[in-house]
């Protein structure tokens, strides 16, 4: 297989127009330091970032019910995995982790086949975002909707690039090699 033609980027090769950004979440990451080979996107990527990851009206939790579920759509082993470790961070049991695979019942489920509608119909049913605004308030239905879209594109860029998982997540995976995998084997 080829090398990818936008690795991630070392800190000897990070752009100097963008040297600020490496200190901070840009330089945490394989998935930004491979969109750090666009440097004026990277930084315009920031303040949404900032957004949609960490003030959104999800909160926390729902935030990785969502992400999960749009890195499993994506089919993206690299979201998958790092947000597994993110959930698990934050309290998830192994269970619920599990269950975002297929259907979870309760706010879960309807989160899920949320971002499933949007990925299948590239909107909501009225009477879904009804439900959905009822459940979690319109606010956060339009930060869900941002969300996938936000996640969609980050998709896109590692699965183009073949961005590897980053080490720390590599050796957290190797604890529970089924739950960080995108597609368990099915022999389990």
């Amino acid at each position: 297989m080829p090398s990818s033609p936008c690795p991630p980027i070392s800190d000897t090769d990070w752009p100097e127009e963008i040297a600020e950004l490496r200190e901070g979440f840009a330089g945490a990451l394989n998935v930004y330091r491979t969109m750090a080979h666009h440097p004026a996107l990277l930084r315009a990527w920031a303040p949404l970032r900032q957004h949609v990851v960490n003030e959104n009206a999800l909160g926390p939790e729902l935030t990785e019910v969502v992400i999960l579920r749009a890195g499993l759509r994506m089919g993206s082993a690299y979201e998958w995995a790092h947000h597994v470790s993110r959930a698990l961070a934050l309290g998830f049991s192994e269970q619920r982790i599990t269950a975002i695979r297929g259907i979870p019942e309760g706010v879960d489920g309807l989160i899920v086949n949320a971002v499933d509608a949007l990925f299948d119909e590239r909107m909501l049913a009225k009477e879904q975002e009804a439900e959905l605004a009822e459940a979690i308030g319109r606010k956060a239905v339009i930060d869900l909707i941002a969300m996938v879209g936000f996640y969609s594109v980050l998709g896109y860029l590692l699965k183009t690039y073949d961005t590897p998982i980053d080490d720390t997540i590599q050796q957290e995976a190797q604890k529970q090699p089924e739950l960080f995998s995108l597609m368990p084997s099915s022999t389990s």
